[in-house]
């Protein structure tokens, strides 16, 4: 392999890097603002999402979870869903990545952390974009599964 063909090659890992990066960072303002249609979209049609005990199946159901009046009602009273930077192992047309986040809630005297997850995505180049096949949000209650689900992360690794 040539110096160029490497820069090449080590170019296209950093820009699908960033591009994964982007899509992560992006869920936190796209759902804060309420935008289902534009949430769901980063994920694959049959992407799942699972949080909390709830098992989103499929891009449609992301896009009603958005739209839920739970969720409705966070926004009302006023959030933040905050991802934190994002540990992200591209191979090929596939990626893991892991990163931790923070719901930050408003009360009457300033916000406060309602739950601290560890965040682990399994991810697809489809159609030419990153999108997300899969995301296990567990929170970081000090049980083995949300930190299984870092350290495999990191290491780029399926939890399982």
């Amino acid at each position: 392999m040539t110096s160029l063909d490497e820069l090449e090659r080590r170019l296209r890992i950093i820009e699908d890097e960033r591009a994964v990066e982007r899509l992560i960072a992006s869920y936190g303002p796209l759902v804060d603002a309420g935008d289902a249609d534009a949430t769901a979209a980063l994920w694959a049609t049959d992407g799942s999402y699972e949080v909390e005990g709830w098992h989103m199946r499929s891009r449609d159901d992301v896009a009603a979870m958005v739209r839920s009046d739970a969720h409705q009602g966070l926004i009302r009273r006023g959030c933040c869903h905050f991802l934190g930077p994002s540990v992200v192992t591209v191979d090929g047309d596939d990626a893991v990545a892991v990163c931790e986040s923070v719901l930050l809630l408003r009360r009457d005297d300033g916000y406060v952390a309602a739950r601290a997850g560890a965040n682990h995505f399994q991810l697809r180049r489809i159609d030419g974009r990153w999108q997300i096949v899969e995301r296990r949000t567990r929170g970081l209650d000090g049980s083995p599964e949300p930190l299984k689900l870092l350290s495999a992360g990191v290491i780029g690794a399926n939890p399982d």
